[in-house]
């Protein structure tokens, strides 16, 4: 039986969602026992209402100060502690935990992350911009606590499953797997009446808005890449993307001798995050068997980096190291929302991120001052506020 004093932030949104329902299956089927020590939510105060009396946590946190009274008031016969605000969800990410999944989308995750990486407990990171934005220096905050980083992407799961952690000198390289999205074969000159809606019907997973556009742009992939390189200390030249639309093999781990070893299994988010919520041990629960004869053939492809950049942007802006992945991410971030808005078409998503890159590497240096998170809060500030004006012009042209 897998037992685990577990913190789920974010747990409101599709990770953190996946995440408590595992651990209910897990429960009914006698092979997990948790107990919560806390939950953070955005604005859906019913849902976390939800959650929080099923699992009874030691405090149940908004990030929306304004909907504090509503928080207090869904739980006032429960004597379930409540807190609001960001400062709120980061001091519940340093409660006595044994496991925390970090799960909150984009920059505003990465504070709580932060603090989460110095309690010592087990590291659940399924928000990209943690890595991508200060990785290296989160990676050894958590070694410096006695802790353990493992990545809940699908992707990233996979190569950590088949990686030879105490042999790394064995790895020729990574193969990173993506689906293509929901226009893998749509024409170039079809992509610029894209809608908001097309872009987050993907074909197979369910996702937010925000990660389905970055999987319908690439930018994904573009983001994982960096994250590879940091989780698993390996050059972009020793990193590869190809294109696998069934996403049945979720990533390969290539090694010096010839020999290719792959992750597979249906796609499903509570595969991950099972592998990251047992680890070293594996988790009993109703999962979806591969059934491969059923399946019948898996296909395979490059990207085609005309048409979805990001994934070439990803890669310049590893290469070129510093703020250059802060600025991609940040720059991605707000181009994503703002065509989410309609405010932007969805071919100028990488025009953004493009223009924003160019205009901060070189000029603009991380601060000297304050610890890592700080430094790339700082500069992922500036480069929204760079990308803000870039769609500002856009959508005036456009």
């Amino acid at each position: 039986m897998i037992r685990r004093r577990v913190t789920v932030l974010g747990s409101t949104g599709s990770v953190g969602c996946s995440t408590l329902e595992l651990m209910d299956q897990a429960e009914r089927a006698g092979t997990g026992f948790f107990e919560v020590e806390a939950l953070t939510g955005g604005a859906n105060i019913a849902r976390l209402a939800e959650q929080a009396r099923r699992w009874k946590p030691r405090i149940a946190v908004t990030a929306d100060p304004a909907r504090l009274n509503d928080l207090r008031a869904a739980l006032s016969d429960t004597g379930i502690e409540t807190a609001a605000g960001d400062q709120a969800v980061v001091e519940a990410a340093t409660r006595p935990a044994d496991w925390i999944m970090a799960s909150i989308v984009g920059a505003a995750g990465l504070r709580s992350a932060w603090a989460a990486a110095s309690t010592g407990a087990t590291l659940a990171l399924a928000n990209k911009e943690s890595l991508v934005c200060c990785g290296p220096a989160l990676i050894q905050r958590v070694k410096a606590s006695g802790g353990r980083l493992i990545p809940v992407d699908s992707e990233h799961s996979a190569i950590f499953q088949v990686f030879p952690h105490e042999a790394p000198e064995q790895v020729e390289c990574l193969i990173l797997t993506a689906s293509g999205g929901p226009f893998r074969t749509t024409p170039r000159d079809a992509l610029t009446a894209i809608t908001p809606e097309q872009a987050v019907a993907h074909p197979n997973w369910s996702m937010g808005a925000k990660i389905s556009v970055d999987s319908a742009t690439m930018a994904n992939k573009g983001l994982e890449m960096i994250e590879a390189a940091y989780l698993f200390d390996m050059p972009a030249d020793r990193i590869d993307v190809v294109v696998h639309p069934e996403s049945i093999i979720h990533s390969l781990v290539e090694y010096v001798d010839g020999s290719t070893l792959a992750q597979m299994g249906p796609p499903d988010m509570k595969t991950p995050i099972a592998c990251a919520l047992a680890w070293p041990d594996r988790l009993t629960w109703p999962a979806p068997r591969l059934d491969l004869a059923a399946l019948g053939k898996m296909t395979f492809e490059a990207p085609d980096e005309d048409r979805f950049p990001a994934l070439a942007l990803a890669r310049q802006a590893l290469e070129a190291g510093g703020i250059a992945p802060i600025v991609f991410n940040a720059a991605n971030e707000v181009a994503a929302l703002a065509f989410l808005d309609r405010r932007l078409t969805f071919l100028n998503i990488a025009a953004v991120v493009a223009d924003t890159v160019e205009q901060m590497t070189g000029s603009v240096t991380l601060p000297n001052e304050g610890d890592a998170c700080d430094s790339a809060l700082a500069i992922d500030t500036m480069a929204r506020r760079v990308a803000e004006a870039v769609v500002l012009r856009l959508s005036k042209t456009a």
